[in-house]
């Protein structure tokens, strides 16, 4: 299916679209250094989030998406160089508005992150 939505959204931020179809899509990033908080190489929260919110935009996969509020859950940190895949899936469509599950899961397939995210389509884009 064809990426109508973000589609200047940066790889290297919030990852690329490995699966787009209706109401559904996958999103794989690679963690970076400069994701780093700390010596330890703990990857900041906003990184993760981005990319589910990015995977949560290519479900709804309309121009005008937004998000409206999200319910999310960090389960497990993630370090530096690790690579993540989210997969988000529209559960509920109430025309606009839409409900969609997201998580994201390390390179063992452990979930790292769940969340819920209220996404509307606008009837122009958000800026006009």
């Amino acid at each position: 299916m064809e990426q109508r939505t973000h589609r200047l959204a940066s790889e290297r931020l919030v990852g690329k679209p490995v699966r787009i179809e209706k109401g559904l899509s996958e999103v794989v990033l690679k963690t970076s250094g400069e994701m780093a908080v700390d010596e330890y190489g703990l990857v900041h929260g906003g990184f993760t989030f981005g990319l589910a919110d990015y995977a949560a935009m290519l479900a709804v996969n309309e121009p005008t998406v937004v998000l409206g509020k999200a319910e999310v859950r960090f389960l497990k940190p993630v370090k530096a160089g690790e690579t993540l895949r989210a997969r988000a899936e529209v559960v509920e469509d109430h025309g606009r508005k839409k409900i969609v599950r997201a998580e994201v899961f390390n390179g063992k397939n452990e979930r790292v992150f769940e969340g819920t995210f209220h996404c509307y389509v606008l009837e122009r884009h958000v800026l006009e």
